[in-house]
């Protein structure tokens, strides 16, 4: 269980959650990329980049559990990160029925 601990902080996390969202259809588009940094900033991104890219999707959940449940996240912080989820699935233009599939997949872990 100690390898799905975190030291995030909420920004990291944010980072983390949106990577994943962008790797739903295993393709992360300029827009994608664009969004998160205008959310977490270039070098937040490039650092949570290099660990999300060293781990497997049960790691990934694992970690986004673990950091959520950590953080005791409230309902309405949940919502936010929602917001955030949707808008960045649309940056590219369109949600593709992978993308769906991840939301609702994250909608039932994390509300």
């Amino acid at each position: 269980m100690d390898e799905f601990k975190t030291n995030w902080t909420r920004e990291e996390l944010k980072a983390y959650i949106l990577l994943y969202c962008a790797y739903a259809n295993f393709i992360e588009t300029k827009a994608e990329k664009e969004f998160i940094k205008t959310k977490v900033g270039e070098e937040k991104y490039r650092q949570v980049h290099k660990e999300f890219d060293h781990d497997n999707d049960y790691q990934r959940i694992q970690k986004i559990q673990h950091t959520i449940t950590r953080y005791d996240y409230s309902k309405s912080e949940i919502d936010r990160l929602f917001e955030n989820i949707k808008k960045m699935f649309l940056a590219d233009g369109s949600m593709d029925i992978l993308e769906e599939n991840i939301y609702r997949g994250l909608q039932h872990l994390l509300k």
